[in-house]
Protein backbone atom coordinates (compact mmCIF):
# COMPACT_ATOMS: atom_id res chain seq x y z
CA UNK A 1 0.00 0.00 0.00
CA UNK A 2 1.49 3.24 -1.51
CA UNK A 3 0.40 6.45 1.18
CA UNK A 4 1.33 10.14 0.46
CA UNK A 5 0.81 11.46 3.65
CA UNK A 6 0.86 15.19 3.83
CA UNK A 7 2.46 15.60 7.35
CA UNK A 8 3.64 19.48 7.05
CA UNK A 9 3.14 22.13 9.53
CA UNK A 10 2.87 25.10 7.72
CA UNK A 11 5.54 28.21 8.13
CA UNK A 12 7.38 26.11 10.83
CA UNK A 13 10.21 25.46 9.54
CA UNK A 14 11.43 22.87 11.76
CA UNK A 15 8.44 20.95 11.44
CA UNK A 16 8.38 21.41 8.13
CA UNK A 17 11.82 20.12 7.59
CA UNK A 18 11.40 16.95 9.79
CA UNK A 19 8.19 16.19 8.04
CA UNK A 20 9.99 17.04 4.21
CA UNK A 21 12.72 14.27 5.35
CA UNK A 22 9.61 11.52 6.83
CA UNK A 23 8.14 12.13 3.06
CA UNK A 24 11.07 11.67 1.11
CA UNK A 25 11.82 8.02 3.68
CA UNK A 26 8.54 7.02 3.28
CA UNK A 27 8.33 7.55 -0.02
CA UNK A 28 11.55 6.56 -1.74
CA UNK A 29 11.89 10.39 -2.80
CA UNK A 30 15.23 12.85 -2.36
CA UNK A 31 14.76 15.02 -0.23
CA UNK A 32 15.51 17.69 -3.09
CA UNK A 33 12.19 16.34 -4.86
CA UNK A 34 10.03 16.53 -1.87
CA UNK A 35 11.31 20.17 -0.90
CA UNK A 36 10.74 21.51 -4.85
CA UNK A 37 7.50 19.98 -4.71
CA UNK A 38 5.58 21.29 -1.16
CA UNK A 39 6.16 24.75 -0.31
CA UNK A 40 2.95 25.25 1.22
CA UNK A 41 -0.02 22.36 1.29
CA UNK A 42 -2.82 25.41 1.04
CA UNK A 43 -1.41 25.90 -2.51
CA UNK A 44 -3.07 24.18 -5.36
CA UNK A 45 0.19 24.11 -7.53
CA UNK A 46 2.57 22.55 -5.15
CA UNK A 47 0.19 19.29 -4.14
CA UNK A 48 -0.09 18.81 -7.69
CA UNK A 49 3.55 18.52 -8.05
CA UNK A 50 4.02 16.57 -5.28
CA UNK A 51 1.33 14.04 -6.31
CA UNK A 52 3.47 14.14 -9.83
CA UNK A 53 6.72 13.80 -8.02
CA UNK A 54 4.68 10.52 -6.44
CA UNK A 55 3.43 9.63 -9.78
CA UNK A 56 6.50 9.82 -11.57
CA UNK A 57 7.69 7.60 -8.66
CA UNK A 58 5.35 4.98 -7.91
CA UNK A 59 2.97 4.80 -10.78
CA UNK A 60 -0.72 5.32 -8.24
CA UNK A 61 -1.49 6.58 -5.04
CA UNK A 62 -3.61 3.39 -2.81
CA UNK A 63 -4.29 5.58 -0.09
CA UNK A 64 -4.10 8.89 1.03
CA UNK A 65 -3.45 11.08 4.65
CA UNK A 66 -4.28 14.62 4.54
CA UNK A 67 -3.09 16.02 7.73
CA UNK A 68 -1.70 19.27 6.83
CA UNK A 69 -3.08 21.53 9.90
CA UNK A 70 -2.08 24.00 12.06
CA UNK A 71 -4.08 25.63 15.63
CA UNK A 72 -3.82 28.41 17.09
CA UNK A 73 -6.11 30.50 19.47
CA UNK A 74 -8.39 33.48 19.12
CA UNK A 75 -11.40 34.13 20.86
CA UNK A 76 -14.24 35.80 18.71
CA UNK A 77 -13.09 39.46 19.97
CA UNK A 78 -9.49 38.77 18.64
CA UNK A 79 -10.65 36.90 15.36
CA UNK A 80 -8.63 38.76 12.48
CA UNK A 81 -8.92 38.33 9.21
CA UNK A 82 -5.50 37.20 8.47
CA UNK A 83 -6.15 34.23 11.16
CA UNK A 84 -9.35 33.14 9.79
CA UNK A 85 -7.65 32.68 6.26
CA UNK A 86 -4.52 31.45 7.58
CA UNK A 87 -6.31 29.00 9.01
CA UNK A 88 -8.77 27.68 6.52
CA UNK A 89 -6.26 27.64 3.74
CA UNK A 90 -3.97 24.98 5.85
CA UNK A 91 -6.62 23.31 7.17
CA UNK A 92 -9.65 23.39 4.47
CA UNK A 93 -7.85 24.25 1.08
CA UNK A 94 -5.08 22.68 1.54
CA UNK A 95 -7.22 18.84 2.22
CA UNK A 96 -9.74 20.20 -1.02
CA UNK A 97 -7.36 21.00 -3.36
CA UNK A 98 -4.86 18.10 -1.63
CA UNK A 99 -7.28 15.53 -2.92
CA UNK A 100 -8.25 16.61 -5.70
CA UNK A 101 -4.57 17.08 -7.28
CA UNK A 102 -4.25 13.31 -6.07
CA UNK A 103 -7.64 12.09 -7.85
CA UNK A 104 -6.09 11.53 -11.14
CA UNK A 105 -3.30 9.32 -9.54
CA UNK A 106 -5.65 7.27 -7.52
CA UNK A 107 -7.22 3.64 -8.38
CA UNK A 108 -10.64 2.57 -8.23
CA UNK A 109 -11.05 0.95 -4.82
CA UNK A 110 -8.58 3.52 -3.23
CA UNK A 111 -8.58 5.13 0.28
CA UNK A 112 -8.74 8.81 1.73
CA UNK A 113 -8.59 9.56 5.37
CA UNK A 114 -8.31 13.08 6.65
CA UNK A 115 -7.65 14.18 10.27
CA UNK A 116 -9.97 16.13 11.62
CA UNK A 117 -10.25 16.66 15.70
CA UNK A 118 -13.03 15.74 18.23
CA UNK A 119 -12.83 19.70 18.45
CA UNK A 120 -15.05 19.68 15.26
CA UNK A 121 -17.96 18.86 17.36
CA UNK A 122 -18.07 20.41 20.50
CA UNK A 123 -17.94 24.56 21.30
CA UNK A 124 -13.73 24.66 22.57
CA UNK A 125 -13.79 28.88 23.80
CA UNK A 126 -10.44 30.46 21.86
CA UNK A 127 -10.93 27.53 19.03
CA UNK A 128 -13.84 28.68 17.32
CA UNK A 129 -11.93 28.86 13.91
CA UNK A 130 -9.81 25.79 14.27
CA UNK A 131 -12.84 23.97 15.47
CA UNK A 132 -15.13 25.06 12.02
CA UNK A 133 -12.19 23.53 9.60
CA UNK A 134 -12.15 20.15 11.36
CA UNK A 135 -16.22 20.01 11.15
CA UNK A 136 -15.80 21.84 7.30
CA UNK A 137 -13.46 18.31 7.13
CA UNK A 138 -16.38 15.86 8.49
CA UNK A 139 -19.25 17.77 6.23
CA UNK A 140 -16.59 16.96 2.86
CA UNK A 141 -16.22 13.77 3.97
CA UNK A 142 -19.78 12.93 3.59
CA UNK A 143 -19.77 14.71 0.21
CA UNK A 144 -16.95 13.02 -1.02
CA UNK A 145 -18.33 9.67 0.07
CA UNK A 146 -21.53 10.20 -2.34
CA UNK A 147 -19.40 11.92 -5.00
CA UNK A 148 -16.59 9.01 -5.14
CA UNK A 149 -18.49 6.40 -4.49
CA UNK A 150 -18.90 5.04 -8.25
CA UNK A 151 -14.75 4.65 -8.30
CA UNK A 152 -15.17 2.76 -4.95
CA UNK A 153 -13.42 5.38 -3.37
CA UNK A 154 -13.72 5.61 0.20
CA UNK A 155 -13.05 8.73 2.41
CA UNK A 156 -13.44 8.86 6.30
CA UNK A 157 -12.90 11.29 8.89
CA UNK A 158 -9.69 10.28 12.22
CA UNK A 159 -10.82 12.75 14.64
CA UNK A 160 -8.03 12.60 17.57
CA UNK A 161 -8.60 13.90 21.22
CA UNK A 162 -6.04 15.56 23.14
CA UNK A 163 -2.52 13.64 21.85
CA UNK A 164 0.74 13.68 23.79
CA UNK A 165 2.58 14.66 20.63
CA UNK A 166 6.23 16.16 20.89
CA UNK A 167 4.56 19.57 20.70
CA UNK A 168 2.18 19.18 24.15
CA UNK A 169 5.09 18.06 25.63
CA UNK A 170 5.91 21.50 26.02
CA UNK A 171 2.74 22.16 27.50
CA UNK A 172 2.31 23.33 31.29
CA UNK A 173 1.55 20.33 33.30
CA UNK A 174 -1.39 21.82 34.90
CA UNK A 175 -2.97 22.68 31.28
CA UNK A 176 -2.04 18.82 30.78
CA UNK A 177 -4.11 18.32 33.71
CA UNK A 178 -7.02 20.13 32.65
CA UNK A 179 -6.89 18.15 28.88
CA UNK A 180 -6.94 14.70 30.79
CA UNK A 181 -9.59 15.28 33.36
CA UNK A 182 -12.75 14.87 30.97
CA UNK A 183 -11.08 11.85 29.42
CA UNK A 184 -12.45 8.76 30.93
CA UNK A 185 -9.16 6.57 30.22
CA UNK A 186 -7.39 9.17 31.89
CA UNK A 187 -4.65 10.18 29.75
CA UNK A 188 -3.63 11.48 26.37
CA UNK A 189 -4.13 9.23 23.13
CA UNK A 190 -0.58 8.22 21.91
CA UNK A 191 0.53 9.63 18.67
CA UNK A 192 0.54 5.72 17.22
CA UNK A 193 -2.94 4.62 18.26
CA UNK A 194 -4.10 7.79 16.09
CA UNK A 195 -1.77 6.61 13.16
CA UNK A 196 -3.46 2.81 14.10
CA UNK A 197 -6.94 3.92 13.43
CA UNK A 198 -5.89 5.50 9.93
CA UNK A 199 -4.35 3.01 8.86
CA UNK A 200 -7.84 0.71 9.67
CA UNK A 201 -9.41 3.28 7.83
CA UNK A 202 -7.25 2.78 4.92
CA UNK A 203 -7.23 -0.82 4.71
CA UNK A 204 -9.13 -3.61 3.14
CA UNK A 205 -10.53 -4.26 6.95
CA UNK A 206 -12.68 -1.54 6.41
CA UNK A 207 -13.83 -1.59 2.93
CA UNK A 208 -17.48 -1.42 3.41
CA UNK A 209 -16.26 1.83 6.22
CA UNK A 210 -16.95 4.84 4.38
CA UNK A 211 -18.24 8.68 5.29
CA UNK A 212 -17.56 8.02 9.36
CA UNK A 213 -15.67 9.85 11.84
CA UNK A 214 -13.33 7.47 14.04
CA UNK A 215 -13.06 9.48 17.07
CA UNK A 216 -9.68 8.19 18.99
CA UNK A 217 -10.07 10.24 22.11
CA UNK A 218 -10.31 7.55 25.44
CA UNK A 219 -14.32 8.53 25.28
CA UNK A 220 -13.62 12.00 25.56
CA UNK A 221 -16.85 12.94 23.81
CA UNK A 222 -18.94 9.96 23.35
CA UNK A 223 -19.82 9.86 27.57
Amino acid sequence: MLVLETVLKIRREFAAGKAMKAIARDLHLSRKVVRKAIRDASLPEDMARVTAAVRGAHGRIDALVLNAGISEAAALEDETPDHFDRLFDVNVRGAVFGLQAALSAMGDGSSVVLVGSIAGSAGVPSYGTYAATKAALRSYARTWTAELAPRGIRVNVVAPGPTDTAMMASVPEAIRAALIAPIPFGRMALPAEVASAALFLLSHEASFIAGIELCVDGGMRQV
